[in-house]
């Protein structure tokens, strides 16, 4: 249990301290001279950057642990976020930032692998990754009000210089106090794998780390719905202050906290969770598409619960469903997915509302991508009579 709390604290401090970037990013890539083009670059090559830093991280974690690239990970995103404060032009801070998405694709992966390998059993493997959402969706709610906060306080360069310092120590912290986990549970694969391979027409293995590489289109797509509705509330709130609009994001982390304390869900097959909280989102995104919708704090509420529903959930099948051996590379090509669907999502909204509407467009991905999840393990005589 110490360990999983250190993992916990660490998670918390590393989030914590990116989310609160969030609102000091913009302005200060505005005082180097950028010009929205260019800001549009340094806030979207860090997504460009994990996706690289993801796969090699895969590879590296299974081979030598995760231990050491937390504490590389934290240590180098701290130092870059130190260099950060001393940067004097916008291609100083692009690089910064490209950078910082490459070594901070380390630290997910390898948290959420060594968490996993701490578990008992599967209801615990599940609790577990709740908790980890938890964690994620606590530090990334109060996160941006400090860093408004430090700016106004400090300027940018001692607010990055204080963020980086935070980060500094987390590593010296996590290396006093994180020891690489042997697995109790590394025994029960062929078990944990029965979520998708017991069934005869289970998809084709392709993929290295015991998992459907077809699985990943649902993490993808819910990353990229939910992209659309972070692009789409400014648009749609344009009249009103950016209080009010941090407020309805605010609802969002709301609902999803309410659903991450249901501790019951655990308790639930990880597929059928997600399943039904892929359907629930895509339903609501099309209630946002038409003009009978529901009023728009309480849809993204409800919104809020499907992601406390679905994320935790897609953790917990991969860690079920994966070997043991293979949780960095696992864990790996989840990060991956949802670092293409945070990019892509905002640039089909973009190219698209003039088309057809971000949420309507986002509810068919969520279904298509929920259908190629379900379809393969309905069972031959239902499949059968589906067909005719």
């Amino acid at each position: 249990m110490t360990q999983v709390l250190a993992l916990y604290t660490l998670i918390f401090i590393a989030i914590f301290d990116l989310h609160a970037q969030y609102p000091m990013l913009s302005p200060f890539a505005l005082s180097l001279g950028a010009t929205p083009t260019w800001i549009g670059w340094i806030m979207g090559i860090y997504s460009l950057t994990h996706i690289p830093g993801h796969w090699v991280a895969g590879q590296a974690i299974d081979r030598y642990g995760g231990k050491r690239f937390i504490v590389g990970s934290l240590c180098t995103a701290g130092l870059l976020l130190v260099a950060q404060s001393y940067a004097q032009s916008p291609w100083q801070l692009l690089l910064i930032r490209a950078c910082s998405g490459v070594v901070l694709a380390f630290l997910t992966p390898a948290c959420l692998a060594m968490i996993a390998k701490l578990a008992k059993d599967d209801t615990h493997q599940s609790a577990l990754m709740s908790g980890h959402g938890f964690i994620h969706t606590v530090a990334s709610v109060g996160s941006p009000v400090v860093g408004a906060w430090l700016v106004n306080r400090m300027g940018f360069a001692p607010a990055f210089l204080s963020l980086g310092i935070g980060l500094v120590v987390s590593s010296l912290v996590a290396m006093r106090f994180i020891q690489e986990p042997s697995s109790a549970y590394s025994e029960g694969d062929a078990i944990k794998r029965r979520t998708f391979s017991d069934h005869p027409r289970s998809i084709s293995n392709n993929s290295p780390s015991g998992i459907p590489l077809i699985f990943y289109t649902v993490p993808l797509v819910c990353a990229c719905a939910q992209s659309i509705v972070y692009f789409e509330i400014p648009l749609l709130m344009a009249h009103v202050s950016l209080m009010s609009q941090g407020v309805l994001f605010a609802i969002i982390s709301a609902g999803a906290l309410l659903a991450l304390c249901v501790v019951v869900l655990h308790r639930i097959q990880p597929i059928v969770r997600i399943a039904s909280g892929t359907v629930a989102f895509a339903l609501l995104l099309f209630s946002m598409s038409q003009p009978w919708g529901w009023p728009l704090p309480v849809t993204l509420f409800l919104i809020g619960i499907t992601k406390g529903i679905i994320f935790p959930a897609l953790a917990a099948a991969l860690a079920m469903g994966a070997k043991t051996n293979t949780f960095g590379r696992a864990f790996s090509m989840l990060a991956i997915a949802y670092s293409i669907g945070s990019f892509i999502g905002p640039l089909l909204a973009g190219q698209l509302r003039h088309v057809i509407s971000p949420f309507f467009l986002a509810s068919l991905l969520l279904l298509g991508g929920c259908a190629l999840l379900v379809a393969p393990i309905i069972p031959p005589k239902y499949a059968k009579h589906l067909s005719q």
